[in-house]
């Protein structure tokens, strides 16, 4: 018994304010590309602040052009390759940001899908806790 007359169910999931939970996803998908950039010799990132807009500016582009993008690849391939269409369009959108700072710079389009891989599967993580 938990104390409030209920039962205890083991585990509970973490809720967060809807503003916070943005926050956490630009912390930890900065932390990924800041972590992901010292591991992999083709991305360089000036700092963790460097790493925070690109971030922010990702999230941007993928709420705007990203949601574009992906409609029309999920149109196209009848939904089945959502998935992989998320993935390439996040990779394109790095490789737009990577345009826009001198600070961050991604060699080749392959390092820039292992990003955007490893931002979506922080992601699924951070959602799922």
């Amino acid at each position: 018994w938990n104390g409030f007359g209920k039962k205890a169910t083991g585990l509970t999931k973490l809720t967060f304010h809807p503003s916070m939970n943005l926050i956490l996803h630009l912390l930890i998908d900065a932390a990924v590309i800041f972590g992901l950039a010292y591991v992999m010799p083709q991305v360089d990132v000036k700092s963790f602040g460097t790493a925070l807009l690109v971030a922010i500016v990702l999230g941007l582009l993928n709420a705007t052009i990203g949601w574009v993008l992906r409609g029309v690849g999920n149109v196209v391939t009848l939904g089945l390759l959502s998935f992989v269409i998320r993935l390439v369009v996040t990779a394109l959108l790095l490789k737009l940001v990577d345009r826009l700072f001198s600070g961050f710079t991604i060699r080749g389009f392959w390092p820039a899908l292992v990003i955007a891989l490893a931002v979506a599967i922080a992601g699924a993580v951070l959602d799922q806790a």
